[in-house]
């Protein structure tokens, strides 16, 4: 009777230990930079919940990262990804975002980005509805949560203890983390100093290494198969053209796209989203405000990690829709106190602003009711420009 063989079987298990334990550095340049090209304006969910095409892309200094929500996927002619490749100052916008990328599942990528954000440049579009009395919520959250980024957060150490504690904090909010008992366990043990928190986390962190670990490997295989590229939307007429031709350019896109409603609001959303129930709509906003949220101590974790990293950060103020707004009752006066607010947190950490806020009546700035349009992103492109030529 022919004895079993466990050769192979050792060999897999050794070859599985290396792979496992080997350091995660070693893995990245298996992603080719024509993977890191085709992820610039995929909007990839494994681009913001990963790391790896992150670090990737911020070892290129063409790329200029630009983080924000779902505004990020109007890629018209108009849209940075676009423009720039008719007009190159220097650098390719790489997109990282989709809807319901708050301030809180930003800081997450930037704390596992650590030292590779440092002296880097970088934008971070602020959206207004993101400042709701309520912050942000689970619906939001839990579709845009990275377990790879918040189990780099316990073996983070190179944040500072006040900032790590604050994240797990936080991310013991989400029913979608305290689900996960060995990640809970192990934040408890940051965020509680008794003898009973920091055992039990002690304990399970050898799992939790062993399982970050895995993730970190999944996120690189992932990252060399699930990215798509997309085909950008470029017109050559937009090639140089002053500031002025290139907002009536925008402006006459806008007015063609949005005959329908007194709102400069895209015909086709207006359709599906509004005119069915306009009359439901008027004053649906009167008792909302932007100023106190807990999205703006979201804000402090970003602005605190990257001081702490000395990263040169633009950040842009989109506005709302006004006439969109004075229709839903939020006067014009609440929304400034938010432009305001917001403006002085950035600028009182030391990072520009490129407020867009006196943008409010400008027809055909935004899409909809708050998504950036057509000349939008005419300011956000002159923004991202100026930014850039003074680096």
């Amino acid at each position: 009777m022919k004895q079993p063989t466990f050769g192979p079987i050792f060999l897999a298990f050794a070859l599985f230990c290396t792979m496992l334990f080997i350091p995660v550095q070693w893995l990245y340049p298996l992603i080719s930079d024509k993977k890191v090209e085709d992820a610039a304006a995929s909007l990839s969910t494994n681009v913001f919940q990963g790391l790896a095409l992150q670090k990737r892309m911020l070892e290129d200094n063409k790329y200029l990262p630009m983080y924000g929500s779902s505004e990020l996927s109007r890629l018209d002619v108009y849209h940075p990804y676009n423009y720039f490749k008719v007009n190159p100052e220097g650098f390719t916008p790489f997109l990282i975002g989709r809807g319901g990328t708050q301030s809180f599942v930003h800081f997450l990528s930037f704390a596992a980005l650590g030292d590779d954000l440092k002296n880097r440049e970088l934008v971070f579009i602020l959206s207004p509805q993101w400042f709701t009395k309520e912050g942000l919520n689970e619906v939001h959250f839990a579709p845009n949560y990275s377990s790879l980024q918040a189990y780099d957060l316990v073996f983070n150490d190179e944040l500072s203890v006040r900032l790590k504690k604050k994240a797990a904090q936080r991310l013991l909010m989400f029913d979608i983390v305290r689900n996960d008992k060995l990640l809970t366990t192990m934040l408890e043990g940051i965020v509680y100093h008794d003898i009973k928190h920091r055992y039990k986390a002690a304990a399970v962190k050898p799992f939790g290494y062993v399982y970050r670990n895995i993730l970190e490997r999944k996120d690189i295989v992932m990252s060399l198969f699930a990215v798509n590229s997309r085909n950008p939307k470029i017109d050559h007429r937009l090639r140089s053209l002053p500031l002025n031709a290139l907002n009536k350019r925008a402006e006459r896109t806008g007015e063609a796209a949005s005959k329908t409603n007194p709102y400069w609001i895209e015909d086709r959303y207006y359709r599906k989203h509004i005119a069915d129930k306009i009359s439901k709509l008027k004053g649906y906003k009167a008792n909302e405000a932007y100023t106190e949220s807990p999205e703006y101590e979201d804000l402090q974790l970003i602005l605190d990690l990257l001081k702490q990293e000395k990263t040169k950060a633009l950040f842009i103020s989109i506005p709302v829709n006004g006439p969109w707004y004075d229709f839903a009752g939020f006067p014009k006066e609440r929304r400034q106190a938010y432009y305001e607010k917001v403006r002085t947190v950035i600028e009182r950490s030391g990072f520009p602003v490129a407020d867009l806020s006196s943008q409010e009546y400008n027809p055909f700035f935004l899409k909809d009711t708050l998504h950036i349009g057509w000349k939008g992103w005419v300011y956000v492109d002159e923004a991202l420009a100026e930014f850039h030529r003074k680096q």
